[in-house]
């Protein structure tokens, strides 16, 4: 599998993960801020993930905890749909479950001693590399 990119999208911040170039283990990258108008945070990502070489991108999908798609995944779909358009057809564009990946990285930062303040700016990052590992693992499944 080549290079791929996880997004955990946010209202206020977007957790970026890249794999390594064999796409078999996800490492957090860091976050950039959403900006106001979802069009230019489209852009923005597709840059990141072309200067990544990225072949797949990964948009965390909200779901609600019983499967249902709130307002949040429906920001979600519409940023996978603005990337397909961007990226092109070099770049798979897919959107994956992440539910539950803020709280998993919330929690293993707290059990590695970071207090919130400390946490605040790095969950995000932290829950797209979780959501890319998950996503890796499946895929590695499918080969």
């Amino acid at each position: 599998m080549p290079r791929v990119m996880g997004i955990d999208p946010g209202e206020k911040r977007i957790g970026i993960a890249v794999s390594d170039p064999d796409g078999k283990i996800a490492f957090p990258r860091g976050i950039v801020d959403a900006l106001p108008k979802l069009e230019r945070t489209a852009a923005r990502l597709a840059e990141i993930a072309l200067e990544a070489e990225a072949k797949v991108v990964v948009v965390g999908l909200p779901l609600e905890m019983d499967g249902r798609r709130g307002p949040e995944a429906d920001r979600a779909s519409a940023l996978v749909q603005l990337l397909v358009r961007k990226l092109g057809e070099g770049v798979e564009v897919v959107a994956w479950d992440e539910r539950l990946t803020s709280a998993a990285a919330n929690r293993a930062m707290a059990e590695a001693g970071l207090d919130s303040r400390k946490r605040r700016g790095k969950v995000d990052s932290v829950a797209a590399g979780l959501m890319l590992q998950s996503y890796l693992d499946f895929a590695a499944t499918r080969r």
